[in-house]
């Protein structure tokens, strides 16, 4: 039980054992000694219905831990720290000439890692402005991309994603388009992105893919070989 509950509760059976006592030597009306009685009742039982509240944290947060989206976040924390190269497996409708991913070296540094968020920088050739953020939310998991300049100022089209809303499974997770993104995307007129769903799939000691479909057809994944990691 807490202190500060303790002396609370201390204070009060001092006052019940005067009160008794009282009543012995000086005949306090016996009406009032019941009133006493049951105000401290009722604060006992009070006391005792606050305790078992303090302990529903951890089972909850295990029963999360559980769930697919806690343990896909388990196993993406386990390549902390890790760089793996990638490459482009999909790529439809087939990119224009001047396509920035064509041609140039792909890499994601799994770089910082928390309780409820990762961080992975994702290289394209000497273009250093791309990173994804996972992070752990009430209902499963959200997938956001942070663009800056070289400089380190945001780009106009910056932290959109969107959360996870379905359960997904240990080794894939989808990320459809949320609210923020759409508003996002009408102000740069990207309406083709509207429909971007996005998803991350991870098979520990094998592959990592980023993805990124929509229902056009447009289909956009890079494989990345866990088997050929550097620190």
């Amino acid at each position: 039980m807490p202190q500060r509950l303790t002396r609370a509760c201390d204070g009060v059976t001092a006052d019940l054992r005067r009160d008794w006592i009282g009543a012995s030597l000086y005949t306090e009306p016996m009406n009032t000694l019941m009133l006493r009685s049951t105000l401290i009742l009722a604060f006992f039982a009070t006391a005792s219905a606050i305790t078992p509240a303090v302990s529903a944290t951890p089972a909850a947060s295990a029963a999360s831990d559980a769930a697919p989206a806690g343990q896909f976040f388990h196993a993406l924390q386990q390549l902390c720290g890790k760089r793996v190269a990638g490459t482009i497996v999909a790529d439809q409708p087939p990119p224009a000439a001047d396509d920035p991913f064509t041609g140039r070296a792909l890499e994601m540094h799994v770089r910082d890692c928390s309780a409820d968020e990762v961080r992975i920088p994702f290289a394209v050739g000497e273009d250093r402005s791309r990173t994804w953020i996972i992070t752990r939310t009430a209902t499963g998991l959200r997938l956001k991309h942070d663009h800056r300049h070289s400089d380190g100022t945001p780009d106009a089209l910056t932290m959109y994603g969107g959360d996870t809303v379905a359960p997904g499974t240990a080794q894939r997770q989808s990320f459809p388009a949320d609210a923020e993104t759409l508003t996002l995307f009408k102000a740069q007129d990207r309406a083709v992105s509207l429909t971007n769903v996005w998803a991350l799939e991870l098979v520990e000691g094998r592959y990592f893919i980023y993805e990124l479909a929509r229902p056009t057809g447009r289909l956009f994944r890079v494989r990345f070989d866990l088997a050929d990691t550097a620190p």
